[in-house]
C-alpha cells in the first residue's frame, strides 16, 4: 500500500453489513475526520480506499442483503456493480469533499437524515444518485420526506432504540424502504432485529454473555484435528504424522489449502499438499493459519460474523506490531486476535480451551484479560471495531501509535482480509 498523508487526519473503524443468512455482504467503514468541520484530502482518502477494494473489483452481481428471490424488475433496478463497502462519513464538511470528488461504484454513501432538509444538498445527493452511487438515510428525518427524495436511497440505517417497527410489513403491504438496523451488540440483538423486518444488520454479535463450562470431556472431531496439528506443529512432529491426521478429515485438508493458496498468503507457487507446505513455510508460520482453520470450525446461527471478527482481529494485529515487533511475536499477534473470540466460536471458556490449544504464555495473558503486551493491542482493536472514536486514540496514545500507523494498518488488514475471503 502506498503512502497517503490524509491518513494522520483521520480515525477509521469498521463493521460487519450481515444479512438475514448471516452472511457477511458488506463492510461499514467509518472515517472521522480530525476535528468535525476538518475534510482532509477527499480524493487521496478515496485513493487510499480504492487500494483495498479496487472500483474495478465490484461484483456484477446486484447485492443481496436479503435472501428472498429478487423479481426480474428489481433486479433491473438494483442492476450494476455491486457495492462493497458503506462508507460513514462521521462529519458533514467531509461527507460532502467526498461526495463532490465522486466515489466509485464499490461504495455506498451513508446520509444523516437532517442533511435532507437542505436544497443543496439534495441537488447534490441527486447527481450522486444519478450516477448509479447506492445511498443509504441514516437515521430519522425530521419531517416526512418528498417520495422523489426517498426514492433515491435503496436502504434506511435505524439504529436499535430508535427503531418503531412491531414486525415485518404485513402482508400484502410494501414498505418504501428497507431497514438496515444498526447498533447490534448479540445474537439476540440480531435475532430480534430480522424478526422486525430488518434486511441487514450492521455491529457485531461479540456481547454475548461469556460461555458457561461445559463439563464436556471432547471436542468435535473436526476440532480435535485442527488441535492435534497445532499441538504437532508446536512439537515439530514428522510430516507424515501430521499429514495422517489430514487424511482422516479430508474437508479440513481441503479448507487449509484454500487458505494457503489465497492471495493473501503471498506464496509464488501452489500448494498441493501439507508436506509441501510446511517445507515452503516451516512450522512456525503455518502455525498461524491453522489458527485460523480451528476458529473456522465453529457452528451456529450468528457464527460467521464472529469468525469474520476473528480473521480481523488476526489480521490487524499483526499489522500493528509490524513495524515495531519481530516475526515470532507478530505471529503470536495474530494468533492472539484470531483466538480473542474463540471462547465464543466453540462455546467454551478459556479455562477450558487453553489447556487444549498450545499457545505462548504472552497470548494467554490478553486471552484471559489478565495483562500482558498483548492486551493494549487487542483492546485498541476492541475499540476499532466498535467506531469508537475516542477509545481509538486513547488506546493508540497509550502504545504511542500514530493514527497514519493505526489506519495504514486497519486497511491492509481489510485488503488482507477480503483477499482470504474471495
Amino acid at each position: 500500500m502506498q503512502e497517503f498523508p490524509v491518513l494522520g487526519h483521520v480515525t477509521l473503524g469498521y463493521s460487519p453489513v450481515t444479512n438475514r443468512e448471516r452472511a457477511v455482504v458488506a463492510t461499514r467503514l467509518t472515517v472521522f475526520p480530525e476535528r468535525p468541520d476538518h475534510a482532509p484530502d477527499p480524493a487521496a482518502l478515496l485513493a487510499a480506499l480504492d487500494e483495498v477494494w479496487p472500483a474495478e473489483s465490484a461484483s456484477d452481481q446486484p447485492l443481496r442483503l436479503s435472501p428472498r428471490p429478487l423479481d426480474p424488475a428489481t433486479v433491473a433496478q438494483r442492476a450494476g456493480p455491486r457495492p462493497q463497502v458503506s462508507l460513514n462519513l462521521a462529519g458533514e464538511a467531509l461527507l460532502r469533499a467526498v461526495v463532490e470528488a465522486a466515489p466509485g461504484p464499490q461504495l455506498m454513501i451513508e446520509v444523516p437524515a437532517f442533511m435532507l432538509g437542505d436544497a443543496a444538498n439534495l441537488a447534490m445527493l441527486e447527481r450522486l444518485h444519478a450516477a448509479g452511487t447506492v445511498l443509504l438515510i441514516k437515521g430519522r428525518p425530521l419531517a416526512p420526506l418528498a417520495p422523489e427524495v426517498l426514492a433515491m436511497f435503496s436502504h434506511s440505517i435505524v439504529e436499535v432504540g430508535d427503531d418503531r417497527r412491531n414486525g415485518p410489513a404485513p402482508v400484502g403491504v410494501t414498505r418504501q424502504i428497507t431497514t438496515v438496523q444498526a447498533g447490534c451488540r448479540t445474537s439476540a440483538d440480531f435475532d430480534a432485529a430480522f424478526q422486525r423486518g430488518a434486511v441487514a444488520v450492521l455491529g457485531w454479535p461479540l456481547d454475548d454473555a461469556a460461555p458457561k463450562a461445559s463439563g464436556r470431556a471432547s471436542v468435535p472431531s473436526d476440532v480435535d484435528a485442527v488441535m492435534a496439528l497445532i499441538n504437532g506443529v508446536e512439537k515439530e512432529r514428522p510430516v507424515g504424522e501430521l499429514e495422517a491426521v489430514l487424511k482422516r478429515d479430508p474437508t479440513l485438508a481441503f479448507r487449509l489449502m484454500r487458505y494457503l493458496n489465497s492471495p493473501a498468503f503471498g506464496l509464488s507457487v501452489e500448494v498441493n499438499s501439507f508436506g509441501h507446505a510446511l517445507m515452503l513455510l516451516g512450522y512456525q508460520r503455518l502455525k498461524r493459519w491453522l489458527a485460523l482453520l480451528l476458529a473456522s470450525s465453529a457452528k451456529g446461527s450468528n457464527a460467521k460474523p464472529v469468525m469474520h471478527a476473528a480473521v480481523r482481529r488476526g489480521l490487524l494485529m499483526e499489522e500493528l506490531a509490524r513495524e515495531q515487533a519481530d516475526g515470532e511475536m507478530r505471529g503470536e499477534m495474530f494468533i492472539c486476535g484470531v483466538f480473542s473470540l474463540l471462547d465464543q466460536l466453540l462455546q467454551q471458556p478459556f479455562d477450558e480451551l487453553l489447556p487444549n490449544v498450545p499457545v505462548p504464555e504472552r497470548v494467554q495473558q490478553a486471552l484471559r484479560g489478565v495483562g500482558g503486551p498483548y492486551h493494549p493491542y487487542l483492546e485498541l482493536v476492541k475499540a476499532i471495531e466498535q467506531e469508537a472514536v475516542f477509545d481509538i486514540r486513547e488506546q493508540a496514545e497509550k502504545l504511542m501509535l500514530g493514527m497514519a500507523t493505526v489506519n495504514r494498518a486497519v486497511l491492509l488488514a481489510l485488503r488482507a482480509a477480503r483477499q482470504l475471503d474471495g
